[in-house]
């Protein structure tokens, strides 16, 4: 059992075009993957400070089958993870969560985990700036879905709402990232128009 503590990956042979940057994005990658290129590409060129949460683990058991070598046996999560990204961005908190389907017309709600929702929820209370980045695997489609609307469609669901997100619903809620080559995912341009947003509801 291997654990690592994400703190983006590496640019991979297949992350170069010989080209050009003609079409980008996916490439066998997944969200995570794409995500973690592009925040290294964030921090390298000192756009923003952004990182995937490591999970807090209680290890049980480790054997150690060479002196110079532990192999952890047992494990397990000590709580509940919140979401998968948080760092700061030109002086603004951002939390958000990253998640893929491989649906084409809706995303299903089971996706979320209540205690995701609520934490979210305390974010936009502390005035962070928090939203999910949504794939849509089979269309190579990304939007950037506000964290306030994902709660009140959550919290539509209890009362006997729709437990999937339309599409339909998603294209005219959320903005729609076009992936790209230096970042891949420029999810951070979206970023910048909610922090605009927020500050028009606030002023």
């Amino acid at each position: 059992m291997t654990i690592n503590y994400p703190q983006g990956t590496n640019l991979t042979a297949n992350s170069i075009t010989k080209k050009g940057p003609t079409i980008f994005g996916d490439r066998g990658m997944t969200l995570e993957q794409e995500i973690n290129e592009s925040n290294a590409y964030y921090r390298s060129h000192k756009v923003a400070v952004i990182y995937k949460k490591p999970t807090p683990i209680q290890i049980v058991k480790v054997d150690y089958p060479k002196r110079s070598r532990a192999v952890i046996k047992e494990a397990y999560f000590r709580q509940a993870s919140t979401t998968d990204y948080n760092g700061v961005y030109q002086g603004h908190y951002i939390d958000f969560e990253a998640k893929e389907t491989r649906h084409k017309r809706s995303f299903p709600l089971s996706n979320f985990h209540e205690h995701q929702i609520q934490h979210l929820d305390s974010c936009l209370q502390q005035a962070g700036i928090c939203f999910a980045i949504i794939k849509f695997v089979t269309l190579q489609r990304y939007f950037v879905l506000p964290a306030q609307v994902l709660i009140d469609f959550w919290q539509s669901a209890i009362k006997g709402g729709k437990k999937s997100i339309p599409l339909a619903f998603i294209e005219k809620k959320s903005l729609e990232i076009k992936a790209g080559y230096n970042p891949i995912l420029p999810y951070l341009d979206i970023c910048r128009q909610l922090i605009n947003q927020t500050g028009e509801n606030h002023g």
